[in-house]
């Protein structure tokens, strides 16, 4: 198999930070390559290396002749009064195509777009069009390699999907060797043959597994595993052979030469064994709850959303309780976030919703997390967003130091002077991540909290959200979040339509059925009919997986079933055509006491239940 690229001993810095070094990487043909690791281990600048748009501090990269790379930044770059059909003609500009094929070619790009309009300039594009549009430009010179990084930003379910589509397409436009960050485990598993993870974790600065997602988890295991034992073994040699040197000179005359610089070697060998086993990139997350015993936190009845003259949704009413795991999911722009915002202002008495009303227990502590992170003073230095009351801040009733909060976050000492605006987003989203945890909290309203956070970050997020004791309505596209947090999908559908499921596809399966619905992909202009359902009984019953719900509503007609069989074996027993027959009524007593047992274990399971519902 040919390569297309070769990475010898590379290394890269800025100042006195190292991102990565000796890093050694062969790109081949065929390769579908996810690049994932800690926020801030050079990622991104990788790709610029890989892509020929940075330099490398010292190594060697070999390109296959007159290779073409097509690369997708993070931030797009339009020619903003354009249309996206003259954005992608321009695209085309230094190939050698003729004008009409340039023209048929960017056309054919623009169908897999599924644009309701082209004829609009870049500029009234929403983010997640823009981005569909910027993967089509970074394809449309069907290049050699395609260089993506963070290519499910700003898209929504739908947009990732249909992205896992184009990159398993057998037309021209589907790259057949990609390089690609992101931190979206979902899409990771679907789309790569293999995973290479950039971590100051590992002794070459990389760890490279060939195969999915998931293989590349067994794999990384381990190899953790196998260092852990390795630092071990090192440590029982290196104190044997320290005990040796610190015997006397006359036994140390004796010994050969080598036998000291092994055991130096030993203890170099160990120390950096060490280094890496203890280098920790997870965040410490950790959401305070109140401990509240209301069974109502929030009561949301006919409530209804617009966008300026546009309806968003209506008729909404449902209850948030304590232990709600409420996922919100639909299209970008269907009124997700604009949901949040109406239920925070209210909560905290701020304003009641024009259409509707929401109802808050007292003294209701709800803390909101924005994706817009424009909140954040630009000039603010990270210690004074960290703790702007001082050198310290409360957390869960004590005293913590500003430098051990960062550190907690991983901010480095000498980072707590820097300005915020020149933070990555991945550090911004942990600045949010730190301020929800200093407030206790009933309700937790977090709009995209995932987006920018690492593979490591996001494990931890998770765990945080499972502990919480409170509500929780979650916005995100992330599914491996939604599957492994929420029990509960509220799904928002063309036309003001809301809807409870029990997770996302069947949501997604809401969207698939509709006309010409048997085709793979999702339409933008799918018009979805559906009936409108109330929420109020499914979300009181939220805390019941689906297998649970089916045995609850089963469960009464079982109890009765179970005691009717108990009547009849009582009769049989009583029946006086029975009472010389001792063998027979021996066995009736032993089936009675297996029904009464079974008609207590109905209605434990019942109690049981029925209290799962009402948390």
């Amino acid at each position: 198999m040919a390569s297309i690229i070769s990475c010898r001993s590379v290394s890269k810095a800025y100042g006195s930070q190292t991102l990565f070094s000796d890093l050694n990487l062969i790109i081949n043909e065929g390769d579908r390559i996810g690049l994932i690791g800690p926020n801030g281990s050079g990622k991104s600048t990788l790709l610029k290396i890989l892509a020929d748009l940075e330099d490398e501090d010292s190594g060697t990269i070999l390109r296959k002749n007159n290779m073409i790379a097509g690369y997708l930044a993070q931030q797009d770059h339009f020619v903003e009064a354009q249309t996206p059909l003259e954005n992608l003609v321009a695209a085309l500009s230094s190939t050698p195509l003729e004008e009409t094929e340039k023209l048929n070619r960017a056309q054919a790009m623009l169908s897999r777009v599924e644009l309701e309009s082209e004829d609009v300039a870049v500029a009234q594009l929403s983010g997640g069009w823009r981005k569909r549009l910027s993967i089509c430009r970074a394809l449309i010179a069907e290049p050699d390699l395609v260089i993506m990084d963070e290519p499910t930003n700003h898209l929504d379910i739908e947009g990732i999907l249909w992205l896992e589509q184009l990159l398993s397409s057998s037309s021209s436009f589907c790259p057949a060797t990609f390089v690609l960050v992101s931190h979206d485990r979902r899409f990771l598993e679907n789309c790569v043959n293999r995973v290479v993870e950039l971590s100051s974790v590992y002794p070459t600065a990389t760890f490279q597994v060939n195969g999915s997602y998931s293989m590349f988890l067994e794999k990384k295991a381990l190899f953790l595993a196998e260092q852990h034992k390795l630092e071990e073994k090192l440590a029982n040699r290196y104190r044997r052979e320290t005990e040796w040197l610190r015997r006397g000179p006359k036994a140390r005359t004796t010994k050969a030469r080598y036998r000291i610089d092994e055991a130096h070697r030993l203890g170099d060998q160990l120390d950096q064994v060490k280094q890496q086993n203890r280098a920790d990139n997870r965040v410490g997350i950790d959401f305070s709850g109140t401990n509240r015993k209301t069974k109502k936190l929030l009561e949301i009845s006919e409530l209804a959303g617009q966008h300026g003259e546009t309806s968003l949704f209506s008729e909404l009413s449902f209850t948030i309780t304590p232990g709600l795991r409420l996922g919100l999911v639909g299209r970008n722009g269907c009124g997700k976030s604009t949901l949040l915002h109406m239920l925070y202002d209210a909560a905290r008495g701020a304003k009641q919703p024009e259409h509707g009303t929401i109802r808050a227990a007292d003294n209701l502590s709800v803390v909101h997390f924005s994706q817009d992170r424009r909140a954040l003073d630009p000039q603010q230095t990270l210690r004074r967003i960290l703790a702007p009351e001082g050198d310290s801040i409360v957390f869960r009733n004590r005293q913590v130091h500003v430098v051990s909060w960062a550190k907690r976050f991983l901010f480095r000492v000498d980072q707590l002077e820097t300005p915020v605006g020149t933070l990555s987003g991945g550090e911004q989203a942990r600045i949010g991540i730190a301020e929800l945890m200093r407030q206790p909290a009933d309700v937790l309203l977090l709009d995209e909290p995932t987006n920018d956070l690492d593979i490591a970050s996001l494990d931890v997020l998770e765990e945080g959200l499972l502990d919480f004791p409170g509500a929780i309505i979650l916005v995100t596209h992330d599914r491996y979040l939604l599957d492994k947090v929420c029990e509960r999908i509220l799904g928002f559908i063309d036309g003001g339509t809301v809807r409870l499921y029990g997770d996302y596809e069947q949501w997604l399966a809401e969207l698939i059925t509709v006309e010409g619905g048997a085709k793979k992909g999702l339409s933008r202009t799918a018009k979805v009919k559906v009936q409108k359902a109330p929420l109020q009984r499914g979300l009181r019953d939220a805390r019941l997986s689906y297998l649970d719900q089916r045995e609850y509503d089963l469960i009464e007609e079982k109890i009765e079933g179970a005691e009717q069989d108990c009547q009849k074996l009582e009769e049989l027993i009583e029946d006086p055509d029975l009472a010389t027959d001792q063998q027979r009524l021996a066995a009736l007593w032993s089936e009675l006491e297996l029904a009464r047992s079974e008609v207590e274990r109905l209605y434990s399971r019942w109690d049981e239940l029925e209290r799962k519902k009402a948390t």
